[in-house]
This record gives structure tokens, sequence and C-alpha cells, in this order.
């Protein structure tokens, strides 16, 4: 299937569907056995491995923050990221606000896991690390899955704000969350896309 510049795809599938795995195939952290992936027309094993993931940002299905800094993790995508360039995906992410009010800044430090921060500070992190790459395509795997309902809640308004400025594919459970969030959803099964359309048709 096919996903379209500035469209928002949602993956539904029960565990062990193939969702993640077909969001994994995309920066090839794995590449496919049999068919092809492509990005902008191009067979993604074409790239090379910079230029291909300094267009996709990377929101993991666990909120995996590193030991160090804020400013470390922010670039550990892109180490060329500078603190302006932090600071706007901070913003983007609503993210902003909270680290402004730690007393250093960027510069406050991230304990391993980052358990040092509540989940929904986790999450709204991850996503401004994957957006300080400035990627063309966000890719969120389960990004609600470990948060509580408010936590969700949050994360689901800033998907749709992120809606107007990336190309995105999510993964999720909820059915209910991808018809908010999505202009089209596919369905697996299995291993297998049973069924994909726009997401008012199928709802």
């Amino acid at each position: 299937f096919k996903i379209k510049r500035g469209q928002t795809v949602g993956l539904i599938g029960g565990t062990g569907c193939g969702k993640s795995t077909l969001v994994n195939l995309i920066p090839r952290f794995y590449d496919a056995t049999q068919g092809t992936v492509s990005v902008d027309g191009r067979n993604v094993k074409d790239y090379p491995f910079l230029q291909l993931r300094s267009q996709i940002g990377i929101v993991p299905q666990q909120s995996i923050l590193f030991k160090g800094t804020i400013r470390d993790n922010m670039k550990w995508q892109n180490e060329n990221a500078t603190d302006e360039d932090i600071i706007k995906a901070l913003k983007i992410a609503q993210a902003y606000e909270f680290v402004s009010k730690l007393n250093k800044g960027l510069d406050s430090f991230v304990e391993q896991g980052g358990k040092n921060f509540s989940g929904g500070q986790r999450q709204r992190l991850c996503i401004a690390r994957a957006l300080a790459v400035q990627p063309e395509v966000l890719l969120m795997d389960e990004p609600t899955s470990a948060l509580d309902p408010i936590s969700t809640s949050k994360i689901e308004e800033l998907a749709m704000q992120l809606k107007e400025q990336y190309t995105i594919v999510i993964v999720t459970h909820n059915m209910q969350q991808a018809a908010r969030i999505s202009d089209r959803t596919a369905f697996f099964l299995l291993g297998e896309l049973i069924e994909c359309g726009d997401t008012e048709q199928l709802f």
C-alpha cells in the first residue's frame, strides 16, 4: 500500500500481527526479504543510511531516554542539532514548558530510562528527539501504550497538531485512537494487510 506525503496513517491489529515490523522496515532496522519498501519512490536499500534516517523521526514503543543530559538525548538521532533546533523541537512536542523550568534547562540530568521524569514527560521528550532530526516522516510506535488517560489525551492532541507538518505512521491497538488521529487506516492480521482505506469510510 502507499502513503502519500502529508497523510497520517494508523496501523491497527493485534499483538504480533506485523505493525511494528512494517514500521521498522522503513528506516531499515532490518530489510524486507520479499517485496520492496520505498521512500519518495526510491528503494530504501538504495539510500545511504544517514540520508535515509535523516528523513525519518522515530518515536519508539517504549519511551526510552538515555543517561546524560536532555541535550544529549535530543542529539541522539541528529548530533548536529543546535540548541535552537532542540528548543524548536521541544516547543512543538509541548515539552519546552517543563524543560525550561528545570534548574539547568537543556543541561538537566536524565537518569537511565528517564526515570526522573513522568511517563507523559518522557513521551514528549521522545517525540521532541524525533522532531530534532527535522524529519519528513514521523514513525510513532504505540506512543500512548504506557501512559495514563490524561497523558494519552495530551499526546493524541499533539499528534493531531503534528499532522499539519509531517507525514505520520502511527501504530496503535486502539481503534478509537486511530479514528481520531488518522486520515487512513490499515488493518493487519497475522502478518498480512487485510484492509486499507480512508478512516471515515472504514469507521
